[in-house]
């Protein structure tokens, strides 16, 4: 369910969380700044929620939860990612286990001084972390996934044969009214798929897919109905989250781990050749345990990035994560900056606090 009101958001303030990580963001016109995450319990775990923030002084602060997706302590809500869409409105979407599916709601006022929801509705099965593509025929195409047998979901139901697995396509054509299954695409070492939709300038779709050594590709020449089957794209990477999308100018915009040992040197990078070289190297956060970026590009050019930092989560009982930094950062950033491979702009900014937990 849906939390709004402003008493039951208490119970979700900072001083409640003992971890948080992997956000979402996107950037309405009049540049009020929403970023998601998820929290719950001390870990990865049923019981988790996903949570909303907003600043509304282009970043200098963030406001506590203002909205909360918790399905209670035995189930979980996760991996929420956050989309504008054609039409100005804005998504709020979260992963739902054990049921496998995906959830969302909609804001058609994002810029609004009280936000008004809708009711929540099913997109499709099992998780959506990252943002859909429009493509020029106008279709929507959602990337969401079904990890292999062995993976978190899996083992409540995800791959068990209820739900095909693999990095699925769903599509609408409708403005998000209906949604239909068209395409899945797999690779040999996949991993959590996290995948991303890109449109190349021939018309074809780029599926770039999560896996054990970095990240794989696939390719669709017939809107995404068919796929071959995923191979190394060469870009690398610690077997993270990495994000990839399309700039205004037309250059392809890539986040992820560059000149790595684990999960550091969290570097943006430009393409003008679909891929094939990168170049700018611009330097988003080079400390240790910084991963699962996001990026909104605005109108007047600015892109948004957003990633965590030591979440604290307990994967290990043997260790204190409250040491850890557990903190949801941002960057502001322009193609110059990344370009020179430093700031330059007037705008540029690196490691903004969205949300830190401090210990008690």
């Amino acid at each position: 369910m849906l939390i709004t009101d402003k008493e039951a958001l208490k119970n979700y303030y900072t001083q409640t969380r003992h971890w948080q990580g992997i956000p979402s963001i996107e950037v309405t016109e009049k540049g009020r700044i929403f970023v998601s995450f998820y929290s719950g319990g001390t870990t990865e775990e049923m019981g988790n929620y996903g949570a909303l923030v907003v600043s509304n002084d282009g970043g200098r602060s963030f406001s506590e939860p203002i909205a909360v997706a918790d399905m209670g302590k035995n189930a979980r809500a996760y991996d929420c990612c956050l989309w504008i869409d054609p039409l100005k409105r804005l998504w709020f979407v979260w992963a739902v286990m054990p049921q496998n599916r995906i959830e969302f709601v909609i804001c058609d006022r994002p810029d609004d001084d009280e936000l008004v929801w809708s009711e929540v509705r099913e997109l499709g099965y099992d998780i959506m972390l990252n943002k859909p593509t429009v493509a020029d025929n106008g279709d929507w195409l959602f990337p969401c996934a079904v990890w292999k047998s062995g993976l978190i979901t899996a083992e409540v139901g995800g791959a068990d044969g209820s739900h095909p697995d693999g990095a699925h396509v769903f599509r609408s054509r409708d403005c998000g009214k209906t949604f239909e299954l068209i395409g899945t695409a797999k690779a040999y070492n996949r991993h959590f798929d996290e995948h991303m939709l890109v449109q190349m300038r021939d018309g074809s779709l780029n599926m770039y897919i999560r896996s054990k050594y970095g990240v794989d590709v696939s390719h669709s020449t017939d809107g995404g109905l068919t796929w071959c089957e995923g191979y190394d794209c060469g870009f690398g990477g610690p077997n993270s989250r990495f994000y990839i999308g399309r700039l205004a100018s037309g250059r392809l915009l890539l986040i992820n781990h560059y000149r790595f040992k684990g999960r550091n040197n969290l570097t943006a990078m430009l393409s003008d050749d679909e891929g094939q070289t990168w170049y700018g190297h611009l330097l988003i956060d080079g400390r240790s345990n910084v991963s699962y970026p996001d990026a909104k590009q605005t109108g007047d050019g600015t892109i948004y990035i957003t990633y965590d930092r030591e979440r604290g989560a307990h994967y290990d009982k043997n260790r204190d994560y409250t040491d850890d930094a557990r903190e949801i950062l941002m960057a502001k950033v322009t193609e110059d900056d990344i370009a020179a491979g430093h700031i330059v702009s007037g705008v540029g900014e690196l490691e903004i606090t969205v949300s830190k937990i401090i210990k008690n």
